[in-house]
């Protein structure tokens, strides 16, 4: 059975900015360019790029949920 969390915390007033830093995004590019070229990953390089992946992806919905709440509430749908 699934459950769910309702967490509240104060999001910051620049979360348009909440990105992989540079050099993050970076491994995480040549990590996908290798991939790409159809080199194989090491075990220890597939499982640093899902990470990272997955930090991209929650760092995204932090964003858009921020984005959203911004908004005023007659606009939402």
């Amino acid at each position: 059975m699934s459950q769910t969390v309702a967490v509240k915390f104060q999001m910051p007033d620049d979360m348009a900015g909440f990105r992989l830093p540079a050099g993050v995004n970076a491994r995480l590019q040549l990590l996908l360019d290798k991939q790409d070229r159809g080199d194989r990953l090491s075990v220890a390089e597939r499982a640093e790029a899902e990470g990272l992946v997955n930090l991209a992806e929650f760092l995204t919905i932090l964003r858009l949920r921020a984005e959203r709440a911004d908004r005023p509430k007659a606009k939402r749908r």
